[in-house]
């Protein structure tokens, strides 16, 4: 369990521009490694890292919801976009792959309480495959919200394509367009597959309240009109877009948790760029670190050796290792306090439980057994001082073969970035969830 946020802090972008500010000022201050000297191939690493941890706070502060347009060619992603604003920003056309690159939009609801960016991306299938997947990762992590857009039944691509997308863990309406093109028996039909997809462990893939139809640019209907003199004439009628659904779909979860999805996306960003920092760091300075733990271990091993006195030698390990893991995060340069230490002690001793259960158990009998040499007097009997020091040198082998346990498995978890704690990006992302409704798509995502 970690320790709770300060209770002060009662708003989600308040929590989350406070755990920014925090890892910001620790990451890319010099007193992340006032311990070590400065280190060019350490610093050049982590730069681009820094740069999304630094954009991760702009994003918080601009406090502009990212809506992303997903799909094939030929589904109509800028026309459902040009739909929801209201004129006709974005090309389009027949020809397939109107769209080249990523653009952008913004908008201001009339009704909303944030300003929204609509992001249209080209068509999933005109792209290749690597650079396909990497133009998905790059807007989908930006996106607070993502809109994919289909135009009847979902295709094997359009399948894959979403699937991928889901694994991001972002909201996702799937959007039907073109439903003016099919009768109510086909409309129907495709809506229901779409509410049946699955993924690839039978997990929906959307929910029903997901799934939007519209008609974004309905066909022009041919009408006849009478003249003045009474004559007919057939024209074709340019018929409004059929969005409203969508909008109000929109308007209604951004409205509701468009702060909270903010803030998630800005926290998730800052989180990545953390674990990746502490990640090169970690093996950037794999020497130094063996070094440490090889030193307390000898440390330990010594000190639990020469000590006659039981249980003391517990106290002598677990101290040991304690100082250990914070000597480990202090040659990282990742943030831990004395808590944390603690806290990351007793993971590693619940992780390690079976050696370190035959260490305690190990080194209690052999505690016991150095104790009564000791009260029986080295000097009376010479033969005691060899079985004092069989024992000691017996339990000093097992105390440190059990530190340098510890001190590897300490540099697994400090490999995976140290965002817990007060203010600790994992530590906020969860009091967010925890305070968004039961029925939020918000709620939903972390539940999967």
């Amino acid at each position: 369990m970690t320790p709770k946020t300060t209770p002060h802090v009662s708003s989600v972008i308040g929590l989350a521009r406070a755990s920014l500010q925090q890892s910001l000022s620790w990451y890319a201050s010099s007193r992340r490694h006032w311990n070590y000297p400065p280190d060019a191939k350490l610093q050049g690493a982590v730069k681009d890292d820094l740069r999304n941890l630094k954009g991760a706070l702009e994003k918080l502060e601009q406090q502009v919801i990212k809506v992303s347009a997903f799909g094939l060619v030929s589904r109509g992603k800028s026309t459902v976009i040009n739909a929801l604003l209201g004129e006709d920003v974005l090309a389009t056309g027949a020809i397939n792959g109107v769209t080249k690159w990523p653009k952008s939009i913004r908008w201001q609801p009339p009704t909303g309480k944030v300003e929204i960016e609509f992001i249209d991306t080209p068509g999933l299938d005109e792209i290749d495959g690597e650079s396909r997947a990497q133009m998905a990762r790059e807007v989908s992590q930006q996106s607070d919200l993502i809109l994919f857009v289909v135009a009847g039944d979902i295709t094997r691509t359009e399948y894959l394509a979403l699937l991928e997308l889901r694994h991001y863990h972002k909201p996702l309406l799937l959007v039907f367009n073109k439903i003016d093109l099919y009768p109510d028996t086909d409309i129907r039909s495709i809506y229901q597959q779409l509410q049946q997809l699955s993924d690839e462990m039978n997990k929906p893939l959307v929910s029903p309240d997901e799934v939007v139809m519209v008609a974004a640019q309905p066909q022009p209907l041919k009408v006849r009109v009478e003249l003045p003199d009474g004559s007919l004439r057939e024209e074709w009628e340019v018929l409004p877009p059929r969005v409203d659904s969508l909008k109000e779909k929109i308007l209604v979860i951004l409205n509701r948790e468009g702060r909270a999805l903010l803030a998630l996306n800005a926290l998730n960003q800052a989180k990545t760029a953390q674990e990746n920092i502490a990640h090169k760091t970690v093996e950037l300075r794999e020497k130094e670190a063996e070094k440490i733990i090889w030193q307390y271990a000898k440390y330990k091993a010594l000190m639990v050796a020469v000590n006659p006195i039981v249980f003391i030698d517990l106290l002598v390990g677990a101290i040991a290792d304690l100082t250990m893991i914070r000597a480990l995060a202090r040659l990282y340069g990742l943030p831990i306090t004395s808590y944390e230490a603690g806290k990351l002690w007793q993971t590693i001793v619940k992780s390690l439980m079976g050696l370190i259960v035959g260490e305690i158990v190990t080194m209690i009998m052999l505690g016991f057994a150095k104790t009564g040499t000791a009260i029986n007097s080295l000097w009376e009997n010479p033969a005691n001082f060899t079985a004092f020091a069989g024992a000691g040198l017996a339990q000093g082998s097992i105390a440190g073969y059990g530190s340098y346990l510890v001190g590897k498995a300490a540099q697994v978890y400090l490999k995976n970035g140290c965002t817990w704690g007060n203010f600790g990006t994992s530590s906020v992302i969860r009091e967010i969830i925890a305070q968004v409704p039961a029925d939020s798509i918000i709620s939903r995502l972390s539940s999967e």
